[in-house]
Order: structure tokens, then C-alpha cells, then sequence
């Protein structure tokens, strides 16, 4: 039986364009509406900083704070952050009724002033992994439209948010390996490294990649499997398979993880000179790229006209919502910005056919209150300028 997270209510404090802003629906489809500039996207972002991570759009700490700070007089302090943040949602998740909070307090030093606080039903937590005890947020947001015509960076950022949502420590994973490599990399600008020391960062780093390697290749072959059912189901969009590129991932399915280790720190020893050329490491999960084929024309997905990449996109994501919920036992939040709006009514009838039959909470935007027409009676459909009165500076 998988259960649905349902966010019950949202405050929003000094965040982005809300002075303060709450919200407290009902309804399983929450539709956001306004003008551009109106603040939606960031209600959106409000709800992603409850997952591990930098949110929808990967924003720095301090730039997600209201324009005009906690307004204190007297201007900032040297040395001293007066603007402050915080994102709390009361929520019936996994683990029940919970609230869950994160945000930056002000009047903290430069030195600790970023650094962000995590708390469950006002008690702290290390961090927002925490969260997923109770929480999986998953999204799709229009900077995703071009992501198969992209670089591998921006897929291997897109797959690595694919495995987040599935598990939760692989961000704390990925951010360790990019620290052993640079370690790494470090040594190797020495003329003559020290071996040992080379040894043991290598060492450490096989052991990391391997289980970053292992999570991503484990969540791509459920999804591919995910991808094939809905397939064989008819499902309306378009269907994708995917597959990853890279050694370590195709291996690790295959074999011992202590093979797998042995064999990169085999590859890592033997590639020391030219690693050291290069200034960087040439091998390795840090490079992995995901392949996206759209099945049906028998072409990679970024060959495809602009509509199917999105249709693709579109069913990539609900098929991983749908594992999601299937992996964890509770069917994750979704946010899906400005995805109506580009789609043709029969796109549009499917794409809200498919997310009830997901049963999770989905918020969506759109500035045209007409897209929701066909939902409205069943969806809190919410325009975000009645919820605050804040003055919208930074939307």
C-alpha cells in the first residue's frame, strides 16, 4: 500500500519576493496562478528546499532571501548577515503528522552566516536528509527543457536528483567523492607525490565512487523497468529509454563492489601521470553521462523536435515519481512549473489523467487560470497574490 506525502500547510518567511506567505490546501492538485513576476516559481522553490539539496534552482543561500532583509534599522552590520529565511510546512508524511522546517537565521557572522538550520517538529536535525524520513519531492521546471540537448553535467545533475529522491544520502556521496578527487588532484600537482598518500586517496576515493555508481546504476534499471511497464500500459507520452555511460555503473550490476573498487583504484594508480597533466581526473562516475533514446522513432532524445523532448521529459519524470513511491511506500510531492501551458489539450487531459492516477499532492503553476479550467473543481487552484502581502521585489 503506498501512502501519499501531503503538504497541509505552507509559511513562507522572508523568502524571495513573500514577506510571509502561507498556504493551507485541500485538495490533492494545487494549481499556482498570477501574472510573470508574481512569485509562483518560488512558492515552487519554497517547497524543493525540503529535500536535500539547493532547491529547483540550485541557488545560493543568500539569494533566496526577501530583498529588503528582516528590516531592522540601521542598515547591515559589518560583518554580520542581517537578512534571515525560513521555509516551514506542516506535513502528513510517511511517518505521519510532522513539521518540517529549514532556513538561515540573521545577525550570525560572515563565517557561519550561510550555513543553513534543519528542524523537525522544532527540534534540529543535521540536515535536510532528515527530511526524506518523512518527505521526496520530485520536479520538473522549464530549465529542464533542454537538458538532452545539453551537457553531460547538467544529465549527470538531472540523474543524480533522479537517485536523491530515491536515496537520500546520495548527496552527501556525490559532494564526498567531488572532495576525494580534489584531494586527489592535489597531490598529484606535486612534482614528486608522496605514494602513500596517493594510496590512501585512492583508496577512499574507489570506495566512494562505487557506492555513488552502485545507487545511480540500481535507480536507472528500476526506472527503465518503470519506463517499460507504462509503455506496454499505452501510457500517452512518448517513451524513453534510458541507460548510463559509464563503466563503473554497467560493472557494479555485474559484480562484487570489492571487484569494482580494486578495478578503479587499479585505473586510478595507472592513470597518475597522465591525471596529473590534465589537472584533473579522466576516469571515473564524476564523468558518467545518461542516455535518453526516444524509443518509438528509434532516435536519441535530442534529436527529436522540441514538443517530444518535452512529452519525453514529462513521462521521464512521472515514471520516476511513480518509482518513487514504489521504492519508499510513499508517493512523493511533485512540482511540475509551467508545464500546462505547453501542452495540447489532449497532452494536457493525459498529463492530469496520469498524475491522479499517482495519487501524490502535485503543486503546479501557470499564469493563465484557463489552463486549470478542466481540473478546477477538483484542485485548490490559488492565486498567489491574495496569500501575502509582501512587495514582490524580487519575483
Amino acid at each position: 500500500m503506498i501512502n501519499a506525502a501531503r503538504i497541509c500547510r505552507l509559511t513562507l518567511t522572508n523568502f524571495r519576493s513573500y514577506r510571509t506567505a502561507t498556504m493551507a490546501p485541500n485538495a490533492n492538485l494545487v494549481a499556482l496562478t498570477g501574472p510573470n513576476g508574481a512569485g509562483k516559481t518560488n512558492v515552487l522553490e519554497a517547497i524543493s528546499f525540503l529535500s536535500p539539496g539547493r532547491g529547483l534552482r540550485r541557488a545560493q543561500l543568500d539569494e533566496v532571501a526577501f530583498a529588503d532583509g528582516d528590516g531592522e534599522s540601521g542598515g547591515p552590520r559589518r560583518g554580520v548577515y542581517d537578512r534571515s529565511w525560513a521555509v516551514s510546512a506542516e506535513v502528513d508524511g510517511a511517518l505521519g503528522l510532522a513539521t518540517l522546517g529549514t532556513g538561515i537565521e540573521a545577525g550570525m557572522t560572515e563565517e557561519t552566516a550561510l550555513s543553513r538550520r534543519y528542524r523537525i517538529d522544532r527540534e534540529p536535525v543535521a540536515s535536510a536528509t532528515e527530511f526524506a524520513n518523512h518527505l521526496r519531492v520530485v520536479w520538473l521546471v522549464p530549465t529542464m527543457d533542454g537538458l538532452f540537448l545539453g551537457s553531460a553535467s547538467e544529465r549527470r545533475r538531472f540523474l543524480d536528483r533522479l537517485v536523491l529522491a530515491v536515496h537520500a544520502t546520495h548527496a552527501s556521496r556525490v559532494s564526498a567523492l567531488e572532495r576525494a578527487l580534489r584531494s586527489r588532484n592535489r597531490l598529484l600537482e606535486n612534482r614528486e607525490p608522496d605514494a602513500h598518500w596517493l594510496d590512501a586517496a585512492e583508496h577512499e576515493t574507489a570506495e566512494i565512487a562505487v557506492a555513488v555508481a552502485a545507487a545511480r546504476a540500481e535507480t536507472v534499471r528500476h526506472l527503465a523497468a518503470a519506463l517499460s511497464a507504462r509503455r506496454k500500459a499505452q501510457f500517452a507520452f512518448p517513451s524513453a529509454e534510458i541507460s548510463l555511460d559509464g563503466w563503473m555503473e554497467a560493472m557494479v550490476l555485474t559484480h562484487p563492489a570489492v571487484e569494482v573498487e580494486d578495478r578503479y583504484r587499479a585505473v586510478l594508480k595507472e592513470n597518475r601521470a597522465r591525471d596529473a597533466a590534465a589537472g584533473r581526473t579522466l576516469d571515473g562516475p564524476h564523468l558518467t553521462d545518461l542516455l535518453v533514446h526516444y524509443r518509438e522513432k528509434a532516435i536519441a532524445a535530442g534529436s527529436s523536435s522540441t514538443g517530444e523532448q518535452k512529452a519525453l521529459l514529462i513521462g521521464l519524470v512521472l515514471a520516476h515519481a511513480a518509482l518513487v513511491g514504489n521504492m519508499t511506500g510513499t508517493a512523493p510531492v511533485i512540482l511540475l512549473d509551467e508545464v500546462v501551458a505547453h501542452l495540447d489539450p489532449d497532452r494536457r487531459a493525459a498529463l492530469l489523467e496520469a498524475l491522479d492516477r499517482l495519487g501524490s499532492q502535485v503543486w503546479m503553476t501557470g499564469a493563465d487560470p484557463i489552463a486549470f479550467a478542466d481540473i478546477a473543481p477538483h484542485a485548490d487552484v490559488i492565486d498567489v497574490r491574495t496569500i501575502s502581502e509582501a512587495r514582490r521585489s524580487q519575483a
